[in-house]
């Protein structure tokens, strides 16, 4: 068996797996840990778990120790590294005319690795940059190109809800959105109550999209004819609420019932 606890580097970020080393951490202290790409500050997010060791899908690395008030001072000089490097970047994109975004930069805890995250329509030439970013800082860099789904991951806000947006809170990855998860659920095909902040079909689409086709094999259509379990009808369907299970239907003219699908049956 292995102990292992969920350790997040940034507050919108995933959560990493790391091995505990006998160590006494809980949710949300602050700990360094060893990743593949150096050294890393995070904070606890997911408690202790046991596992089989058969279980992990890779090898895990592990939490070196919790953080001291040297490692804290360390942190805030990163900190304040990344804000530097964006300005200084965000100069030389200007002055050298290239066509790209700067939503962010990370730098690892050692300071062995300083990441650009950039939106872009194309390809960027940006070898020069590159140049620029590791003559000033000493340090490895890394230009990665990202969607506008993780712009707005990393960014964060407020969806139409009023709530924060679900990517910069409990989503881990982003899955496949289509359009057909909006019919079947009986939403207005309008592009501007579908999109989030981000411009893309909202996560929230997926969220009860099971549901809505797993009843929807049940229950009749709009327009569909059907008849009550005693017999009577046929009537026409007017509405389909999947949520409760009920059907709204014209049993006279201007009359409407409303009945649970259990208690009817189509028409054949």
């Amino acid at each position: 068996m292995i102990e292992i606890v969920g350790v997040k580097f940034r507050s919108t970020g995933k959560v990493y797996n790391f091995l505990i080393n006998n160590l006494n951490v809980d949710i949300g202290d602050y700990c360094v840990v060893e990743t593949e790409r150096g050294y890393g500050f995070g904070k606890v997010d997911i408690g202790k778990i046991c596992l089989d060791d058969s279980q992990a899908s890779r090898p895990l690395k592990s939490v070196l120790r919790k953080a001291t008030e040297q490692d804290f001072e360390i942190f805030r000089e990163n900190t304040e590294m990344e804000r530097d490097a964006a300005e200084f970047c965000e100069r030389r994109v200007n002055e050298r005319g290239l066509d790209m975004q700067l939503v962010d930069v990370e730098c690892t805890f050692d300071r062995s690795r300083l990441t650009f995250y950039f939106i872009s329509e194309g390809r960027i030439d940006f070898r020069e940059l590159v140049k620029d970013l590791a003559q000033k800082y000493r340090t490895r860099i890394e230009m990665r190109q990202i969607g506008v789904r993780d712009e707005a991951k990393l960014i964060g806000g407020f969806g139409v809800c009023g709530c924060p947006l679900c990517c910069t809170t409990f989503l881990k990855n982003f899955e496949t959105v289509s359009i057909k998860m909006a019919k079947v659920q009986g939403l207005t095909l309008n592009p501007s109550k579908l999109s989030g902040l981000c411009d893309r079909l909202k996560c929230c689409l997926t969220y009860e999209y099971d549901y809505y086709r797993q009843m929807a094999k049940y229950m009749p259509r709009c327009g569909q004819m059907i008849l009550t379990l005693d017999g009577k009808g046929p009537y026409k369907v007017r509405e389909v609420n999947y949520l409760d299970g009920t059907v709204l239907v014209d049993v006279e003219e201007g009359n409407k019932q409303k009945f649970h699908y259990r208690d009817l049956e189509k028409v054949k």
